[in-house]
């Protein structure tokens, strides 16, 4: 498993209240609580992500990983990479607010890494899905860079053994600034 220190830190965040919660909605599913269970098939589209005092200034990428995989107590294939979305900002006329549900952040660039939903092995225990959001450099060339050509979508291999702290390095991104996670399998 790759190092994990920024994996640690961005969950840290959880524990420094609630302008630190990524809000995440998936299927018919509010993720009010961090490590919320949803059920597998309810999870296979994006989910729609909020911000508790988004900038309209700004843009944000979002990563998410799968930690636990192949299974949570035998991780060697993990962390899955299952979406890396830049260019997400405030929706048109939505006001930033004072409560994360108010301030629907959406995509304006092409994805780098397309979304699975979770596809843990059948007998699996829960897997950990975890949304990373940062601010987005203002020079941000990673599109250019990075994503696919003509919207393909990444291959399973590509997404194995994914190192947050690679990702943030590539991307030129700083620290995480809201993290959330669900479970499913």
């Amino acid at each position: 498993m790759p190092s994990n220190k920024s994996v640690q830190a961005g969950l840290g965040l959880l524990e420094k209240g609630p302008s630190k919660v990524l809000g995440l909605t998936i299927g018919n599913h509010n993720i009010t609580e961090p490590g919320q269970y949803v059920p597998r098939a309810d999870a296979g589209s994006p989910p729609q992500l909020t911000l508790l005092g988004a900038s309209r200034s700004k843009s944000y990428v979002v990563i998410a990983l799968d930690l636990d995989a192949p299974y949570p107590s035998f991780d060697k294939l993990g962390p899955i990479l299952h979406w890396v979305q830049p260019g997400l900002k405030l929706e048109a006329g939505a006001s930033p607010g004072t409560t994360g549900s108010t301030a629907p952040l959406e995509a304006s660039e092409p994805f780098i890494a397309n979304y699975i939903g979770p596809a843990p092995p059948p007998g699996s225990a829960p897997h950990r899905y975890v949304f990373f959001l940062y601010e987005q450099p203002e020079a941000f060339d990673g599109v250019k860079k990075f994503a696919p050509k003509n919207g393909q979508t990444l291959g399973a291999f590509s997404r194995m053994w994914a190192n947050l702290e690679d990702w943030e390095k590539k991307l030129g991104l700083g620290e995480v600034v809201a993290v959330n996670y669900f479970k499913s399998n």
